[in-house]
This record gives C-alpha cells, structure tokens and sequence, in this order.
C-alpha cells in the first residue's frame, strides 16, 4: 500500500503541472474546447440543424444556438432514452444520469457520453486526489479505503441498452479497477434503491474498515456518522476509524454543517475538500487549503458561458466569456459539453472571487431564492446569515428552508423560515435578530424593504423538531443521492409543504 501510495502521488505531480498550464493560459484552453466542441458535433442532427459546419467564432455560435433549458433539449433527449445515436453529440450514449436538483417531481435526464465520463467526470475525481497530494504531500490516504455513499442505480424500461440512475451511481458502475479497488462498500450496497437499508448496512458493513477518506454529500452522511455511533456505541468517528484524513463534499453549502462534523471527527487536522460536481459536469474543486473557493476547471471538455444574473429574464441575454468576467458580480452558468449539452443553462449562480486563476463560489440556484418584494435574497445570503447567527449564539443547523410571507389586509410581507437545529441558540429571539440583521449588512435590497418594517417584518422563524426534513424528504421520495433541501423559494410551496410537520 505505501508503494501504491507513493506512485500516486508521483502521477498526481504531473497532472499538477498541467492544472497550472490553463491556470496560467485559461481563455486560450477554452477557445481550443470551443473549437473542438464544434467540430466535433458537426455531423450530429443538432450540428447540422444549427450549422455548426459555418461557425467560425462565438459570436456567429450565439447567434445560430439560443440559450438552453432542459425544457428546450428535452425532446432530443426522449429520443436518446429510446437508443437513438448521433443526436446531440456524435459517440455512443448509453448512459443517462437522472436528477430533480431539488425535491420537484420531474425528474431530468442528463446524457452522459463516454468522454464526459473519462475527460470530465473521473479526470475530477482524479483531480480531487491531485489537489489534496499536492496540499498534503505526506498524506496516507491510499493505505486505506474511501466509502462513497451515493444513489441508485436503475435500468431503464425504455430501451434494454439504456441506463439510467443519479450521477453517483453511473459513475460508480463505470469506475476503472484501480478506482473500484480504494472505494467501498461493495456495489450491491452501495447501489441499493431503498435508502434507510443502505444506511443501514453500510454501516455495518464498514465499521471494521481501515477509512482513511469519505466521500458524499454532508446531509446524508451525517446520517450515515450517526447510525455507525450508534452501533459502535463511540463518541466520535476517529474512535471507529483512527487514520480517517479527508472528507470530500459538494452538492450543498458545507458551512452549516461545518460545527456537526467538528463534534462527529474532532481532529483539526482532518482535511474538508469541497467539489462542484454537479449532473452536467465537473466544474469546480477546492485548490487550496482555506475553504471558501474553488478552481475552475478549464479543460474537462466544457466550454463556459456567464449570464449576468440581471439579465437572466431578458430575451436573447448577452453572456460573458472568462476573460471579461467581474469579481463578485453573480452569474448564472451556461455550458456547452462534451456529451451534448447546448449552451445550456444549468440553475446555478456562481461568482467569481479571483481572476487570476479563475476561482469561483457558489451563490445560490436561478429558481432558488426570494424575490416577492423586490429584496432578491439569494441563497448564499441566507447561508452568511445563518452562519453568523449560529457563531454568536452557539447554534449549529441540521436543515432550512424559507419563503415569503405575502400581505395581507392588515399586516406587511416578510420572510417565514423554518429551521432544524442540532444544537439550539442559547438566546432564541437574538438568534432572529442577528439573522435579520446580517442580511440586513448583505443585502441593500433586502435592508431597503425592512426600513421600519414598511415592506418586510423581521422573520419567522419556526424551529422544527429534529427528523423533520428527513420525514419530509422521504415522504417526497427523495432520500440520499444528490437529492437537497431547497433553501429559498420564491413561493411557499415548501413552506407550507413542510409546516404540516410542525403541527
């Protein structure tokens, strides 16, 4: 094991060296995958329909491909669901990652092509091993084992040669033997559609294991940490695994999450990664040993396009490439990708926090916030917020969501939260007000609409009894996998949704 350990990071050190190329040569990288992109989709009904064979430069691309949605793709897609080829993109597509982002009832079927699984998806995975070699040079990471707790796995009725199943899972039936070989536990767990079983026995099934790496997304881990605590009948996980060094997440903000993993793994060595590893593609991956950005990863096969969130509504909107970008102005991102998608508008907003590389934080979801007064509070709003709040009240958040409050004849508007805690504030009602105040420094708008209370009363916040949100999202089908509490919404659909809860 340490000679495997020291060959990987030996090849890790060159991959280094090619990260630090676009680092230092972005706009020419994405200009070359731009280039290959077209050409190589010249010959696919999409490519021939929107003449990609005349597209010299962006500007004519713009011009022949609108912007993207799902909606506008969808029916290309349906007929790779039923095995046709040569649609969207030219190779074989076999595979389909399924997803609702949220817990809406309409699911999304993401073609997956056998380069955006080896240049895109696995080389992230490969790159996430890169960058934490190169921070932590003397880690010992391949000594032990990495557990990856993901979705399901499902074949499709609509053709016998198509699959489909969430992204985690897809990846998982396609890693090479070496990938295979560290990660665990075995498949026949690890894919199970019932996810209460799957916690279940993946905690039996590792508790005896050498783990010196997790991997998932933090809400249904927590859950995974606490079943393992339970059986073992330990007070904290390096009791269970004492070489545990590294925890890579993504999906969700970590930072409400961050004091529940101090108390689940005390050992302020213990490394936190965090990936922008979405269904459409690999994107982001934290470089440095400071959380709070990440890399923007230029040469996995997607070319980048960024929407000025104002302009979002705006028919026909102007995007931006890298180099004309702003530091911390909020984009919607658009993608065109090696398995088909089109300048595809993907739900997230990002900013930018360097240029020089090009490091990015995530803000938030095109759909995710609230806006029913004009305060336009977006998710990463919320988040700073509650992350403040919790600071000075010594609260740590398990799960939230929030949404409007509408007027009525003889009150104003407001924001109604709901909140499950781990730990509760020591003072409640200073909790509100620092939440209130906070967003109040964040958000001009949002501290225009509170002036005296004209437009927007201070919040309501309801603290819901622990195991709320999991009731919630299991009565909604949707447990593990990349499956999310949608923090902000612009109605009160999950507001009253999850207030029956309370009563």
């Amino acid at each position: 094991m340490t000679l495997i350990n020291s060959v990987a990071t030996w090849l890790m050190k060159k991959r280094m060296h090619q990260i630090e190329l676009f680092m230092k040569y972005p706009n020419e990288v994405q200009e070359e995958w731009f280039e290959k992109l077209i050409s190589g989709a010249e010959s696919t009904e999409w490519g021939k329909s929107h003449y990609y064979k005349s597209i010299e430069n962006l500007s004519q691309f713009k011009e022949q491909v609108p912007i993207q949605t799902y909606d506008t793709l969808k029916p290309y897609i349906e007929r790779m669901l039923k095995g046709e080829q040569n649609v969207l993109w030219p190779s074989e597509i076999k595979w389909f990652a399924k997803s609702s982002g949220t817990t809406n009832d309409r699911s999304k079927f993401i073609p997956v092509s056998e380069e955006a699984l080896e240049e895109c998806h696995f080389k992230g995975g490969k790159d996430m091993l890169t960058m934490y070699f190169n921070n932590r040079p003397d880690s010992k990471l391949f000594t032990g084992k990495i557990l990856t707790l993901g979705g399901s796995h499902q074949v499709s009725q609509l053709n016998a040669d198509t699959f489909f199943g969430d992204l985690s899972a897809v990846i998982m039936m396609n890693l090479p033997l070496w990938a295979q070989f560290y990660r665990t536990p075995h498949l026949d767990i690890a894919l199970l559609d019932n996810f209460e079983e799957k916690i279940e026995k993946m905690a039996r099934a590792t508790i005896d294991s050498n783990m010196t790496g997790i991997s998932g997304v933090p809400t249904w881990n927590i859950l995974l940490f606490k079943r393992i605590l339970e059986i073992t009948g330990k007070d904290n996980l390096l009791e269970v695994w004492p070489n545990l060094e590294l925890y890579f997440h993504g999906a969700v903000n970590f930072t409400p999450y961050r004091e529940q993993f101090k108390k689940l793994i005390p050992d302020r060595e213990m490394y936190y990664l965090e990936t922008y590893n979405a269904t459409e593609g690999f994107f982001g991956i934290q470089d440095q040993e400071e959380p709070g950005e990440m890399l923007l990863m230029l040469d996995y096969g997607i070319f980048y396009e960024f929407l000025p969130i104002e302009n979002l509504h705006k028919e026909n909107p102007e995007t931006l490439t890298l180099d004309e970008v702003q530091l911390g102005e909020n984009y919607a991102l658009i993608i065109s990708t090696n398995a088909g998608l089109w300048r595809y508008l993907i739900g997230d907003t990002i900013r930018f926090t360097s240029l020089a590389p090009y490091r990015i934080q995530i803000t938030g979801r095109t759909k995710h916030y609230i806006n029913a007064f004009g305060e336009e509070v977006i998710v990463d709003n919320a988040d700073r917020a509650l992350e403040e709040a919790c600071r000075q009240t010594g609260a740590i958040i398990q799960e939230y969501t929030a949404g409007p409050v509408y007027f009525s004849d003889n009150k104003g508007g407001g924001h109604e939260w709901i909140i499950e805690f781990d730990k509760k504030p020591a003072e409640f009602e200073r909790f509100v007000d620092l939440l209130d105040e906070t967003l109040r420094k964040l958000n001009s708008d949002y501290d225009a609409k509170r002036f005296k209370d004209m437009a927007l009363h201070r919040p309501l916040v309801h603290v819901a009894p622990r195991g709320t949100f999991f009731k919630w999202m299991k009565e909604k089908g949707k447990l593990g996998g990349q499956h999310k509490v949608p923090r902000l919404a612009n109605n009160r659909e999950y507001v009253d949704s999850i207030l029956k809860y309370l009563n």
